[in-house]
């Protein structure tokens, strides 16, 4: 027997026939792409070393001391 509702539900359709799904799908290729040549180019291009400019990062002391010593001690 048919429903009495005479609205009639959406028909569902497949999945792969959403093209937001398909838009998805060739992003996440494409950046797992561009991540594996992005590899592959920076294996066949080594690093040059740097001179060393000195000890920290940017020019920040990688060390806690600092050039000034302490304040001579004043006698009593």
């Amino acid at each position: 027997m048919p429903s009495a509702d005479p609205v009639r539900a959406p028909a569902r359709t497949a999945w792969y026939r959403q093209p937001v799904v398909w838009l998805g799908v060739t992003l996440f290729v494409a950046s797992l792409a561009g991540c594996v040549w992005i590899i592959v180019v920076a294996a066949h291009h080594p690093d040059t070393p740097v001179e060393h400019a000195g000890s920290g990062l940017f020019g920040v002391p990688s060390t806690a001391h600092s050039s000034h010593g302490p304040p001579p001690a004043k006698p009593q």
